[in-house]
């Protein structure tokens, strides 16, 4: 998510980021702002769907869930298939000491290599499959960073590839389109990058019957198609994570693709009519609007999709991009969907009052804790 891009390109042009790009964020966080009376308006005019309702029953629900899916699927565009497993070629592997890593590319069969890390526990720690855990990338207007964001103290206040390795998982993460190696890659060529580059791509999906985010998400399957396939993985304990534009990844493909045990969505638990209503469209990036989405439903229906599988959002209580009165309206109905599955405990929303766009030490050990806790052997 685009929140603050100045205040990030700032710190990063006097080459100290990590912990005091999260410290300026945690000290200035935006208040939530007023109802829009703007706002107020072209939403009353626009058509949009009433308020989703998840069905009384598990049996009514099943069929209402199949429908939710099947519409998200249509209204990302018409994407290419993917096939049934990328054809990878890794290009390092290097033995780190309390961790393994290895560096690897696929084409995604969309005119783009894709390029990724996978994060290892020393093979000395190797005890049959692991669980693994799919990290996505934020955006935060930092196109050059993409999957390096693993390796360092930046969005997250560890270096997750090792730090989740270390915990005894597999980790693997990509450059999401125009971001960290495919940093000008796309149809404006090397000439055009940062938010020139993602504009432009975003625009060329458009009328190629896509969208961006569709092709974000199918390249974040490929690579979960990918680590399921790996020896050292057990292909039923698989999780996802990420902050900002990664939550988002996050709760996205836990709607869409069954194999995800679990997940944590840090920031960007995000209803989008509040959000339009508070005058908060400008804290978010092109890259993931879905023509048509609010027709239909909003995104509780999406995240309602993870039900029953254990999900947890930790949101500040002053991060603009996601208002605290949207986490109000998303709560009862994600809710019900896991009660129906008396599977309430499964779904778990803190929000952090005072704090902006930020990922606390505290939120990465509930992270750990969580994904240890149910991503453990059946």
């Amino acid at each position: 998510m685009a929140i603050r891009t100045s205040l990030l390109r700032a710190v990063r042009a006097t080459g100290i980021v990590g912990a005091v790009t999260l410290h300026l964020m945690a000290q200035t966080p935006a208040a939530p702002s007023a109802t829009v009376p703007a706002a107020e308006a072209w939403l009353a005019k626009a058509a949009l769907a009433p308020d989703f309702c998840v069905p009384s029953t598990r049996e009514a629900w099943a069929g209402r869930r199949v429908e939710v899916r099947a519409t998200l699927e249509r209204l990302l565009g018409e994407l290419p298939p993917r096939p049934a497993r990328p054809e990878v070629t890794t290009v390092l592997r290097e033995d780190r000491g309390d961790h393994r890593f290895e560096k690897f590319t696929f084409d995604n069969g969309a005119g783009a290599t894709v390029a990724g890390y996978v994060f290892l526990p020393p093979a000395s720690q190797m005890r049959g499959p692991l669980p693994a855990v799919l990290y996505c990338h934020w955006h935060g207007g930092q196109y050059d960073i993409g999957k390096d964001e693993m390796l360092r103290t930046n969005a997250v206040p560890v270096a997750a590839g090792p730090a989740l390795a270390r915990r005894g998982h597999v980790v693997l993460g990509i450059d999401a389109y125009c971001f960290g190696e495919r940093n000008g890659q796309g149809p404006g060529g090397p000439a055009e990058k940062g938010s020139a580059g993602e504009m432009t791509a975003a625009k060329f999906q458009l009328w190629a019957g896509r969208t961006l985010w569709g092709m974000i998400l199918r390249d974040d399957r490929m690579a979960l198609d990918y680590l399921a396939s790996r020896p050292e993985v057990d292909p039923r304990r698989l999780g996802v994570t990420g902050i900002s534009m990664g939550a988002t990844r996050t709760w996205w493909l836990m709607a869409l693709d069954e194999r995800l045990r679990a997940g944590v969505a840090v920031a960007c638990m995000t209803r989008y009519t509040e959000l339009i209503g508070e005058g908060g469209l400008k804290a978010h990036g092109i890259y993931y609007f879905v023509p048509g989405m609010l027709r239909h439903f909003d995104t509780e229906a999406v995240m309602a999709l993870a039900a029953p599988r254990p999900m947890l959002f930790q949101t500040g209580g002053r991060d603009s991009g996601s208002p605290v009165s949207g986490i109000a309206r998303l709560e009862p109905p994600i809710r019900e969907a896991y009660r129906l599955y008396a599977a309430e405990s499964a779904f778990e929303s803190r929000v952090v009052p005072d704090l902006g766009h930020v990922y606390t030490p505290e939120m990465w050990e509930r992270t750990v804790d969580w994904l240890a806790r149910h991503l453990a052997a059946p």
